[in-house]
């Protein structure tokens, strides 16, 4: 069975080369797909890799995760699948009541391998701007 990591936090422009090179670097049959945008076909920040090794895959998420990777600190943890939708047919023809296709999940934010102190890289922007604000405020009173 395969097993499906999400990579995340990846900058919008990179060498996908580049990227497979380092999970090739880890091991061979690492599969890599990123997630691009329908519209202008750039990367939407995150992907999937896909191994059949589940050896290959925590070797992945322990070398990987929390590495640098394009000025962006990439996240690599165990993607779970979403199910349900292919059970919902099946339940529909049996008469069965139909049970929620989502179960709830708490998500991690940010990996705990991050220091804490460093804002999240996908509001630095913001902060910036925030703090600069914050600053010309000072400086009129």
């Amino acid at each position: 069975m395969s097993i499906r990591l999400y990579v995340g936090n990846l900058p919008q422009t990179f060498d996908a080369k580049e990227l497979e090179a380092l999970f090739t670097a880890v091991g061979e049959g690492v599969r890599f797909k990123a997630v691009n945008d329908r519209e202008t076909g750039a990367c939407r920040g995150f992907g999937f890799v896909n191994t059949d090794d589940q050896k290959l895959a925590d070797s992945v998420i322990e070398q990987l995760n929390g590495k640098d990777f394009g000025g962006n600190t990439l996240r690599i943890e165990i993607s779970e699948r979403k199910e349900g939708r292919s059970a919902a047919p099946a339940e529909r023809r049996s008469g069965s009541a139909p049970t929620p296709a989502r179960k709830a999940v708490n998500k991690v934010v940010h990996a705990d391998n991050i220091d804490s102190e460093a804002p999240d890289p996908r509001w630095a922007g913001e902060l910036a701007k925030l703090k600069d604000l914050l600053a010309n405020q000072k400086a009129a009173v």
